[in-house]
């Protein structure tokens, strides 16, 4: 175990730190004092490839000959923010790019780090707390500052997307007619925050129906249920359609009684849903540039950064044509009303998918495939670790889960104290480094380490 010596040290003894330094500002003592003082080297668990890189003749064949490219520039990922904008903020002070000029929100500048690092934010930007819209203003603030900001598309955006979306859409399309409700509790905080920003005390029920037909237009019809399964049939996988319905059931049963549990009728939600569509999907809306900035992957050197995993047909698709092409047909899906056919597609399985029997699946052809288009790392959220990052081989490849839980509502419910802080940083110089304020050490992979499992 390594001792990174105190903030306040001299230039020279910083230059020998694993670990970002974050100045001893006031306004960053509160960080500071959550943060690791120390680093060691990356646990070694079962099956892990940094295990591997330490005992080489336990390397499968196919890592073997393949060398390994970093990204041109440090790269900063944060993932899963889900609405927390103290965790994202308080995540980039950490990593070292960011400094924080006075108390509040939105009150950063860039770090000399932080001009020549890449920022990228893994998705799920929203649903479950404390605020989305703040944290949708924290993202836009460091796009204002001039920050090379690549942002993921998550499975919590899209799903806000599908269903405001699908509100334009023919009601009596059994593959749309679902995507609101299916949003569940989760988005229900957004709703209500638009509402309070936007809506409260304004004439905002003059246009909106009765409670019945507000009913009538968000959920699906009765229908629905018995049409699904033939309408899915040879998309979905049988699992996957099981799954589905059973999931819509219960959030059917459930979505209206959370929206009063928060104090918000059917018709606040609807009109709430209308303003974020003028928010998120008219060109002159606040949050406009949300969506049209995101993107499916991105591949930098050896490491492949998304929201969640792959699939046998993403990864003969990026070997083909390379992650241009993959968030392009991303976005030209977005701008066409088959929400069905995108949302279960390849190209969602991409931000949705947990290697379950209901996923696209990813066998020895993708994997060879994506080894082929030179990408050796998988980095991803979406799967939530209490103790810091975690490495792992599956399905065969290399995936770095960066997913910390970072949001105060989350952390509640675990057991966590307070707001997170962490953020995994990859660069030639000092290798992989995860950083949490739930593991007592700094996690470090060196150089050396990463570039032994492929020679």
């Amino acid at each position: 175990m390594q001792t990174v010596e105190e903030n306040t040290t001299t230039k020279k003894t910083r230059k020998k730190s694993l670990l970002p330094v974050v100045s001893d500002r006031h306004e960053h003592r509160d960080i500071i004092s959550r943060l690791p003082t120390e680093w060691a080297p990356w646990p070694q668990d079962k099956g892990s490839c940094n295990s591997i890189a330490r005992n080489p003749s336990k390397m499968p064949e196919r890592f073997r000959k393949r060398k390994l490219k970093w990204p041109k520039r440090p790269v900063v990922f944060i993932s899963d923010p889900h609405a927390d904008a103290t965790a994202f903020e308080a995540s980039l002070i950490a990593a070292g790019v960011v400094q924080q000029k006075e108390e509040g929100l939105q009150h950063l500048k860039l770090t000399k780090t932080g001009r020549k690092t890449e920022i990228i934010i893994g998705g799920d930007c929203l649903d479950k707390g404390p605020s989305n819209l703040s944290l949708l203003r924290s993202v836009k603030h460091l796009y204002k500052l001039g920050a090379r900001v690549t942002l993921l598309a998550g499975n919590h955006d899209l799903r806000l997307l599908m269903g405001l979306l699908a509100l334009k859409s023919s009601k009596h399309n059994i593959g749309n007619q679902h995507f609101f409700v299916r949003m569940g509790k989760k988005v229900i905080p957004l709703f209500k925050e638009v509402f309070e920003q936007y809506l409260e005390g304004t004439k905002w029920d003059k246009k909106i129906p009765d409670e019945d037909t507000c009913r009538k237009i968000l959920f699906p019809d009765g229908k629905w249920f018995k049409e699904f399964p033939y309408h899915a049939a040879g998309i979905l996988t049988a699992e996957g359609v099981e799954r589905e319905v059973h999931k819509m059931h219960s959030k059917a049963d459930s979505f209206e009684q959370h929206c009063h549990t928060v104090g918000l009728s059917l018709r606040h939600v609807y009109a709430a849903s209308l303003q974020c569509q003028k928010l998120f999907l008219h060109k002159k809306g606040e949050f406009n540039w949300f969506f049209r900035k995101m993107r499916l992957v991105e591949k930098r050197g050896s490491f492949l950064f998304l929201h969640a995993g792959l699939d046998d047909a993403m990864g003969e698709l990026l070997l083909k044509n390379g992650t241009s092409y993959a968030n392009k047909a991303f976005h030209r899906n977005l701008k066409h009303m088959d929400l069905f056919g995108f949302y279960y597609s390849s190209i969602a399985n991409t931000f949705r998918t947990k290697y379950r029997d209901a996923d696209l699946p990813l066998t020895d052809r993708g994997v060879n495939a994506i080894h082929k288009a030179g990408i050796h790392f998988v980095v991803q959220g979406h799967i939530n670790r209490q103790e810091g990052q975690r490495i792992a081989i599956k399905k065969g490849l290399i995936h770095i889960e960066a997913d910390i839980t970072l949001d105060e509502h989350s952390r509640q419910r675990e057991g966590l104290l307070g707001y997170g802080i962490g953020a995994t940083l990859i660069n030639k110089k000092q290798g992989l480094i995860g950083i949490s304020c739930d593991y007592p050490t700094a996690k470090v992979l060196k150089p050396n380490e990463l570039s032994a499992i492929y020679g």
